[in-house]
């Protein structure tokens, strides 16, 4: 089973496990949802273990954000054993080895031992990094997320997946790391700037199209509510998306199988974010712009799936995500598209040295890997341009 549901107690709304396979070296993610407002100081005021040392890591930006400046506030104030802060930059630009590193001296410096935990708070970035320190650290410390961002909540915090970018090429460098915990208050997405929400929310709309057409439909239907950021329809998609992504990492931890279909758009999508410039483009608008590129590339492959391509992409456009062949990032960058081929051949899911894996949506539970020539992707990136 992967799903262990339990008793709620304080805040805590409900949560499941995620358990790994035996042959892992991991047992279990326990993934928490609570209500109300965050409080983090419910969950880490105290601790029953005086021996375990405890290392925060958050950012520059989410440090200012009322709660966890509150959390900061009391953890300075009434300062336990054992316990630390570090508080680095934000953003993509920060996803790097020395950020992690960074992490890593924090905990030398402490002089913390193995019994430790590594605790981090904030988005992808944030959680990518803080879980790869952790299995550096002294050859592998517990790690806990408590995501802040919708991306996280739905997908970057869950699973396991570490690391940091590098040389401007995305997540170059990373472990398989799961959290013993992640813990997730949706109302925390209520302090994201409208881009960053999008950014989110491209990830759940991937979700909904790999896994589920109730989830899909729901997307489409309830357009309003989700860009008003209703609670209702937040706690649904966060729930949905977390469970969806727990189950397929259940049964393909190191992405051997399936697992890989969640790269859904991330080949076109970083290699944008890489050629723009790390930063310049958030993941969640590459990724959305790269399933509009899987899409055009579907229809060349299986043109009786031309319907269902079309109402992926219309479904991306209506929530204002580009989905122009070339995007309005790079429309001023000479040979942008070579630059984008360039960058899908160093993409770490391939598995040949002159051939492009993509993973292709036919329709909502019927995905593909695809190994395509460098003529195909061409095509899409030059489409309706004259080329």
């Amino acid at each position: 089973m992967v799903l262990m549901p339990e008793t709620s107690t304080q805040s805590r709304g409900h949560s499941f496990d995620l358990f790994f396979p035996e042959n892992s070296g991991f047992c279990k993610t326990e993934i928490s949802f609570y209500k109300g407002e965050p409080d983090l100081q419910s969950v880490y005021g105290s601790k029953s273990d005086l021996s375990l040392c405890r290392l925060f890591v958050t950012d520059t930006t989410i440090a200012q954000l009322p709660p966890v400046q509150a959390f900061i506030r009391q953890l300075k104030s009434a300062p336990q054993e054992n316990d630390a802060l570090v508080i680095l930059g934000a953003g993509e630009s920060y996803k790097t080895i020395e950020s992690v590193l960074a992490i890593v001296r924090a905990a030398l410096e402490q002089n913390f031992t193995r019994n430790s935990v590594f605790i981090g708070i904030g988005g992808g970035v944030i959680c990518d990094m803080t879980g790869f320190a952790a299995s550096m650290f002294k050859r592998g410390v517990q790690a806990e997320f408590v995501p802040t961002t919708l991306l996280a909540d739905v997908d970057a915090a869950i699973g396991g997946k570490t690391g940091c970018d590098f040389e401007s090429y995305k997540n170059m460098i990373g472990a398989f790391y799961p959290a013993r915990a992640v813990r997730i208050w949706s109302s925390f997405t209520k302090s994201l700037s409208e881009r960053e929400f999008r950014s989110g929310l491209a990830e759940a709309i991937k979700t909904a199209f790999l896994f589920s057409a109730d989830l899909l439909t729901y997307i489409e239907e309830y357009h309003d509510q989700i860009l008003a950021r209703d609670d209702e329809a937040l706690f649904k998609i966060i729930s949905e998306c977390a469970a969806a992504k727990a189950k397929i990492v259940h049964e393909d931890f190191k992405e051997k199988g399936e697992r890989a279909f969640l790269n859904l758009g991330h080949t076109f999508g970083h290699a944008l974010e890489s050629v723009a410039g790390l930063g310049t483009v958030t993941h969640g608008e590459g990724v959305a712009w790269g399933m509009g590129c899987a899409a055009d590339l579907t229809v060349q492959l299986w043109p009786e799936c031309g319907g269902y391509a079309q109402r992926c992409k219309k479904l991306l456009a209506l929530y204002g995500y580009d989905m122009a062949p070339l995007p309005s990032a790079l429309l001023q960058m000479p040979g942008a598209e070579g630059k984008l081929l360039d960058a899908m051949k160093k993409d770490k899911k391939n598995i040949s040295t002159n051939k492009i894996r993509v993973i292709l949506n036919r329709a909502s539970n019927d995905t593909q890997i695809a190994e395509v020539e460098d003529n195909m992707i061409l095509s899409v990136l030059k489409a309706e341009r004259g080329a």
